[in-house]
């Protein structure tokens, strides 16, 4: 017994100190090799410090709405709701939430909105979404905004990101950059 005790502790003494120094110290140190430090993209506009990293509730039909939270968009408890496509409470909040995206957003099909804009990340703190997520939205912005429908669909195109070396992850983009951009039309 005496034999396997000993190389447990020392084992379990070297992995706690790897973790929580070593390892940790790493991460950081990796961190400061990228922009801002690793602290996240923060954004200043109009006297106010947004994070670009973290999603954000936009409900105002003048902007473009972001992927649903199931933490109300509270990076502090970031998480889903664990519910399955076969729970009936899930399934009524996911209808309410396509209710009011046909209600705000005249003209458009059931079928043609975006799985995103329904669902909530995993995280619950998505700060992107599609192409097409973006696309979907635009006529009502235009119509709020008193803007041409093509100047905004120049706007969406001008922010998409591409993948990661044109290969890792799909095309996306940042809902508080595009509407932080909508805030700097005349």
């Amino acid at each position: 017994m005496k034999q396997h005790i000993l190389p447990a502790i020392r084992l379990t003494i070297v992995t706690l100190i790897f973790f929580s120094g070593v390892y940790t110290l790493a991460v950081l140190g990796a961190a400061q090799l990228f922009p801002n430090h690793g602290k996240g993209e923060v954004i200043e506009q109009n006297g106010k410090r947004y994070y670009a990293n973290i999603g954000q509730s936009f409900t105002d039909d003048k902007y473009f709405n972001s992927r649903p939270s199931a933490v109300g968009y509270n990076a502090a408890g970031s998480g889903g709701s664990n519910k399955g496509p076969s729970n009936e409470e899930y399934l009524g909040v996911v209808q309410a939430r396509i209710d009011t995206f046909l209600v705000h957003n005249l003209g458009v099909q059931k079928a043609d909105i975006p799985v995103e804009l329904v669902t909530a990340s995993g995280s619950g703190l998505d700060p992107d979404i599609s192409e097409k997520a973006a696309l979907v939205q635009v006529d009502r912005i235009a119509k709020v905004r008193n803007v041409p429908v093509q100047k905004l669909q120049q706007i969406v195109k001008e922010h998409i990101s591409k993948p990661l070396l044109g290969l890792f992850g799909p095309a996306k983009i940042n809902v508080l950059k595009l509407n932080l951009a909508l805030d700097q039309l005349k």
